[in-house]
């Protein structure tokens, strides 16, 4: 099944919980949904309803004997999860000396992960190029690439319409193709923010997927450790379903099995 990749050339652009919610708006289609996190932030996890204190995760231990099936953890928005885990610092550096040395040891699980065609593998990437996201960029369907609509991420713009923000080299350019440009915080009454609009329309063209307005709703639905797109009358819950749409639309899936038992998502109508 496919793999959809949030990345990000900077951080604190509202990548994490852009992945949340379209994990949870494509489980509650009836898709079979596999959130895997990456970044060592290890917030993904808070955001889908687990415990703040459950530390243990996939990535954490990945040079140990863990399997990934074991590691998997249910949430409450019917997407199976895997956590990166806690790390110190010391052994952050140990993970990325290991993803450098041993690509494998991450591409190898994920290609087992891809293996079931009823799965779509939904990978939240650190911030910038990572060992981590050049070991499974070959696997990548889609890239969605989150930015903010200020100027620092305007400048960013023009490396992601030619692929210069992956890296170097023949398969960072091949895996740029499959990017998508998604703009976070939109103010359509700021100057800044459309301008910042009005460029990504321009150089990204068909590529820009989705435009998320800001909207205070967003941080109060995080505080009480709720989804954005379970705020009735959002802005910012619409356009994050449009964008989940969008989504679909540039992939190749097969029929969505409805899922039984309680969604908090049912009222956005994506339940079939």
């Amino acid at each position: 099944m496919p793999l959809i990749a949030f990345v990000s050339p900077k951080g604190g652009v509202g990548k994490t919980t852009i992945a949340a919610n379209v994990a949870a708006l494509l489980a509650a289609r009836g898709h079979e949904v596999l959130g895997l996190d990456l970044d060592p932030q290890n917030a993904l996890r808070v955001h889908l309803g687990m415990p703040v204190r459950e530390e243990a995760g996939f990535v954490a231990e990945l040079d140990s004997s863990l399997a990934w099936p074991a590691a998997l953890r249910h949430t409450p928005y019917n997407v199976a999860l895997l956590p990166h885990g806690e790390v110190e610092p010391r052994r952050a550096l140990e993970l990325t000396r290991l993803l450098m040395d041993r690509p494998e040891a991450l591409a190898d699980p994920v290609r087992e992960m891809l293996a079931d065609p009823h799965r779509l593998l939904i990978v939240d990437s650190p911030p910038g190029p990572s060992p981590a996201l050049s070991a499974i960029m070959p696997l990548i369907d889609l890239s969605v690439v989150v930015l903010l609509a200020d100027g620092g991420s305007a400048s960013l713009i023009p490396q992601i319409a030619d692929g210069r923000f992956l890296g170097r080299g023949t398969l960072a350019m091949r895996a740029a193709e499959r990017a998508v440009l998604v703009l976070n915080q939109v103010e359509l009454h700021a100057p800044l923010s459309t301008a910042v609009l009005d460029c990504a329309e321009a150089t990204m063209g068909a590529r820009l997927l989705g435009v998320v307005a800001r909207d205070p709703g967003v941080a109060e639905a995080l505080a009480d450790r709720r989804l954005p797109v379970e705020v009735p009358g959002s802005r910012a819950a619409e356009d994050l379903s449009l964008l989940a749409e969008g989504i679909l639309g540039r992939l190749t899936l097969p029929s969505a099995t409805p899922t039984a038992g309680h969604s908090v998502l049912t009222h956005w109508g994506l339940r079939r």
